[in-house]
């Protein structure tokens, strides 16, 4: 700001230069023709000059020339030593039509000579000139005030924009001090939304880190378990202190805690690439009817071992979204597979694809166990289980949800779910109608 100040100042001078200097020589020339019509009115003009008017008081140089240019009178030279002044600009001009003007540059005294000359009644020119300044010599004489000014101009410019530096940081560094709580503070209404925007990243990141935290030692502590249930087991009998019975059965426990392994790291890396492919997301034209279909034809050997009921409703066809295919088979097989797990007995699964209000809705319903109302805005949280001890019967991971949530949000699609506790549970993929 204050560069931009000095510089718009030093234009402003210089343009005042040009303005004032031709404002200088109006006046000058204006001076000339005062003097020159005093002359004029007096009759006997030579008489007066040499005896009443002094031209050294006022620097001026007059000159009386006759019709045919021969100088009868010059205040400043011997006018026997002088050319004839017919051809000169001023007296031709001023021969024509009555007065005329000119201005002559000297190259050595860095001054120019200003003549004003008008014809009198009987024939006669009179001509005065005076010596001033040029352009150069003029800015030379104002260039003092004009340096004073710029430098009150530049002493403002910092002070205001120091000024105005702290009234626009200053609300910043409190908003800084107080980022961990809400507390308002006043500023610009101009730079609010900044703020706004600082305030609500602010709270994204504190949230994002405190998610990676938990995140971690959920891990840590899942990977834990069924390693130590490996480690345990092995430990067993490699020092053979199992039973000759009881290795079928601890072979089978690490067997299981095994998978459960597995499950969780392959879990957590389709977690971590689904983070990678936030901005990378290939899709192409996906047949949800026939992706839940598939599904579920995969997931009957799985329902029947559980002694569940799975099946498909398709109430319309051509259900056609834009999405990323691999991605959309994980999100019916988790739906689904959740729905076959946290089941009762003899229960039921139904996969349906429909459509309403021009989306394309996927829903999975089962008459399982339901979820309790309070813990159905977590369970898309990443680890988190309603009932730990039948998620660890069962060999769920709790990141199940996590990737089904993290697939809509991809596709900008709106999850909604239902549940009743004992009577079961419905959840609905929303895919608006720009992704179809």
């Amino acid at each position: 700001m204050t560069i931009i100040s000095v510089i718009f100042t030093i234009i402003t001078m210089i343009a005042s230069v040009g303005i004032f200097y031709n404002i200088y020589r109006s006046q000058v020339m204006e001076d000339l023709k005062t003097h020159v019509h005093i002359l004029k009115t007096t009759e006997a003009v030579l008489e007066y000059i040499e005896k009443d008017f002094d031209p050294k008081i006022d620097n001026l140089r007059i000159t009386v020339i006759d019709s045919d240019g021969k100088v009868e009178y010059d205040s400043n030279a011997d006018i026997g030593s002088m050319d004839n002044h017919g051809n000169r600009p001023e007296v031709k001009q001023a021969l024509k039509t009555g007065s005329g003007s000119a201005i002559r540059e000297s190259g050595t005294l860095e001054k120019n000579t200003y003549y004003y000359a008008e014809k009198m009644n009987h024939g006669r020119i009179i001509r005065v000139a005076k010596e001033a300044g040029n352009l150069w010599q003029f800015g030379a004489q104002i260039f003092p005030i004009f340096l004073v000014v710029l430098i009150l101009a530049i002493g403002v410019s910092l002070v205001v924009a120091k000024l105005l530096a702290q009234s626009l940081i200053k609300p910043i560094e409190l908003m800084a001090q107080h980022l961990e709580d809400d507390k308002a503070t006043e500023t610009y209404e101009e730079i609010q939304p900044f703020m706004d925007k600082i305030h609500s990243q602010h709270k994204a990141l504190k949230k994002s880190s405190k998610m990676r935290q938990e995140f971690t030692a959920n891990v840590s502590h899942e990977l834990k378990t069924p390693l130590a249930s490996i480690s345990g087991y092995a430990e067993l009998i490699e020092t053979g202190m199992a039973k000759e019975g009881d290795i079928q059965h601890f072979a089978s426990e690490i067997h299981k805690s095994a998978n459960r392994l597995l499950s969780l790291i392959n879990d957590i890396i389709e977690l971590s690439q689904l983070d990678v492919m936030d901005h990378q997301l290939s899709t192409t034209n996906v047949s949800l009817n026939e992706e839940v279909v598939s599904c579920v034809d995969m997931l009957q050997m799985n329902a029947e071992k559980h002694n569940i009921t799975i099946a498909t409703d398709i109430i319309e066809k051509d259900c056609i979204i834009k999405a990323n295919q691999e991605m959309i088979q994980e999100v019916i097989y988790n739906l689904c597979d959740n729905a076959i797990r946290y089941n009762k007995p003899e229960g039921h699964v139904w996969a349906s694809v429909f459509k309403k209000d021009d989306n394309i809705i996927l829903q999975v319903k089962d008459d399982g166990i339901g979820i309790p109302e309070d813990d159905l805005n977590r369970i898309f949280e990443r680890f988190y289980r309603v009932d730990k001890a039948r998620s660890k019967k069962t060999g769920g991971t709790g990141l199940g949800l996590a990737i089904v949530k993290h697939i809509a949000e991809q596709h900008e699609a709106e999850i909604q779910i239902d549940s009743t506790l004992g009577e079961g549970t419905t959840i609905s993929i929303i895919f608006k109608t720009m992704n179809k």
